[in-house]
């Protein structure tokens, strides 16, 4: 298939998708991409805003992945609020994707998300700390996950041996990894989706 992979960050969700693909992946910041691109050199990276390429280039492929940045419906969000945060309005492009693909994408889509603070709008399927709204069944699943806390440091390891991703000053990022990680679809749970799209996940699966 060729495939869209918006916001892609690391590629968390691409990991176990394997090369017989044609996959094009969005990525807003340049460093981030640089990363994704070492880690999959076949796909074809693009720095760009994923929300409008999603726009101009939808007709181009037969699978979409879109994980729009979460931060403005997320729960720890909303549960963290102190009078110091700058408040903002929940970010509708998510809505607007999900709308979007629900009526113009001829092929398969999932958009992912974490949880929010408020019901959905549009009901999605709910899987461990992730929302999924997709033209297809998504069936149940349970990923083993390895939790980043908040010490520095502190299983940051176990995190990237566990998703496969060894970032420890790749290119240069100086930024906190543990952010990076924590952005990430578990890979198992990324293929499950992509083997629902394709109709290969009959039953329930239990990783």
């Amino acid at each position: 298939m060729k495939i869209l992979n918006l916001y892609c960050g690391i590629g968390g969700n691409r990991k176990s998708w394997g090369d017989d693909h044609d996959i094009t992946a969005i990525e807003y910041k340049q460093e981030i991409a640089d990363i994704y691109k070492d880690f999959f050199p076949n796909d074809e990276v693009i720095v760009t805003d994923a929300h409008q390429y999603l726009l101009e280039h939808y007709k181009e492929y037969d699978f979409i992945w879109s994980s729009p940045p979460c931060p403005s419906h997320s729960r720890m969000n909303f549960l963290h609020n102190t009078k110091e945060l700058k408040m903002k309005y929940p970010d509708m492009k998510l809505y607007e994707e999900i709308l979007f693909l629900t009526h113009y994408f001829k092929g398969k889509w999932c958009v992912e998300n974490v949880r929010s603070f408020y019901k959905p709008l549009i009901p999605p399927y709910e899987i461990q700390a992730h929302y999924f709204w997709s033209n297809f069944i998504i069936r149940d699943v349970e990923i083993e996950r390895a939790r980043i806390t908040n010490a520095k440091g502190q299983n940051l390891d176990v995190k990237m041996k566990a998703n496969g991703f060894i970032i420890k000053d790749f290119h240069g990022y100086k930024k906190d990894k543990r952010t990076l990680l924590n952005n990430c679809v578990e890979p198992e749970l990324g293929l499950h989706i992509l083997e629902c799209a394709l109709g290969l996940n009959k039953q329930k699966i239990l990783f």
